[in-house]
């Protein structure tokens, strides 16, 4: 009976890019997050860290679920449950023959990377691919295909041992969460924050998730897909605090639907921007950002995020902002947030029968109260935290 893989090879790309004292930096964080990830789902294995690859040990039978879970993990570019042999090629031959697994209809590759000095192998990357392949034709048969495989055997040859696996699991890439500081991002369980919290996360930020409770114009279930889309964020970094920020708008909301009217919508997301500005002094942010797309929407536009970024002095990300609908749904159903984010935010019913799509900062201010904004940052410090649970727990 074949025997299960013994370690999981996790490969990462841009950390290698960085000097040597940034780049144990990172690889000591990445390990920590991959630990924290592996404890969140129950997985019993342990993070090993060398300069050019992590890896997973732990029982057989789990480690195709370990890789699975390295594979969401910011910072990590593949996951490979693996079975280790020497770093020669009748060992790596050897191994290919039992690890070798598709059906005769199916076709294969043998793709090798060899590393450490020039003298550490007599063997090229070339040759491990080439006597490989007639390894796995001899033992499994199939037929070979360079450039559109069935399965691919992927062979990383190291100086002093050599691993050979047969299943892939692509990550997301990117750096660490962590290694970036803090931002803070207004969710609100629709399709696009989620997608652009993600994308924070994946560039190092550690996030704080802060949904606006719109009272009236809001509702149970809106905060429930808030909640549920950060439950899912979590998964992939268990470590870095990404209990919902809950700020209670209600009051702020009917006072901006009351008063104004073209403008609404700039006025409220002016509001909503301020409330983040207060949470993110209180968390020790350095930035706010928001799942906008340029001309997504009226409020969208170029002016009119120019009218609502004067409303805070700190800087305003919007990772999403070159995005198009298509392609921000397909990153939801990729990270599993879009089934949960589907219905109408509660937004749509503010918006105004002929919205503004060119406004000018001296216009929105003239229609708007005078004391929305500081108002926004009252309600902002009122501001609870909600465990992924749904649970109020208090500030």
């Amino acid at each position: 009976m074949e025997a299960d893989p013994d370690v999981v090879a996790v490969g990462y790309g841009e950390i290698g890019t960085k000097s040597a004292a940034v780049r144990t930096k990172l690889l000591d964080l990445l390990a920590s997050n991959l630990d924290a990830v592996l404890a969140d789902r129950g997985l019993d294995a342990s993070v090993e860290r060398t300069w050019a690859r992590l890896y997973l040990h732990g029982p057989g039978e789990t480690l195709d679920r370990c890789a699975q879970a390295a594979s969401e993990v910011p910072g990590v570019v593949w996951a490979r449950p693996a079975w280790t042999c020497d770093p020669t090629l009748d060992a790596i031959e050897r191994t290919l023959r039992v690890v070798a697994s598709h059906s005769q209809d199916e076709t294969f590759a043998v793709r090798a990377e060899r590393s450490g000095p020039a003298d550490a192998h007599p063997f090229t990357s070339t040759d491990i691919e080439r006597t490989g392949g007639d390894a796995v034709l001899e033992g499994v048969g199939g037929a070979v295909d360079l450039d559109a495989p069935d399965r691919t055997y992927r062979v990383d040859c190291r100086e002093e041992r050599a691993f050979v696996s047969r299943v892939a699991y692509d990550g997301p890439g990117g750096l660490p969460v962590g290694s970036q500081g803090t931002v803070v991002v207004l969710v609100s369980g629709g399709i696009d924050s989620p997608v652009a919290a993600w994308q924070l996360l994946r560039r190092g930020c550690r996030v704080v998730p802060l949904y606006v409770d719109l009272g009236a114009y809001g509702g149970a279930d809106h905060r429930a897909r808030a909640v549920e889309t950060v439950r899912r964020l979590r998964r992939r970094a268990p470590n870095a605090d990404l209990a919902l920020r809950v700020v209670p708008g209600g009051s702020v909301v009917e006072d901006v639907v009351q008063a104004v009217d073209d403008t609404r919508m700039l006025s409220l997301r002016r509001a909503m921007l301020r409330m983040a500005a207060v949470v993110a002094d209180a968390e020790g942010a350095h930035a706010i950002a928001t799942g906008e797309s340029i001309g997504q929407k009226s409020s969208q536009t170029g002016p009119n995020l120019a009218v609502t970024d004067a409303a805070v002095d700190c800087p305003v990300y919007r990772p999403l902002l070159t995005w198009d609908k298509e392609r921000i749904v397909a990153c939801a159903r990729e990270i599993g947030t879009f089934d949960d984010a589907t219905l109408p935010v509660g937004c749509e019913r503010v918006a105004p029968p002929h919205p503004e799509t060119a406004a000018t900062l001296s216009g929105v201010e003239a229609a708007e109260p005078d004391d929305l904004l500081d108002r926004a940052a009252a309600a902002a410090r009122e501001v609870t935290v909600v465990d992924t649970d749904g649970e109020g727990t208090g500030r």
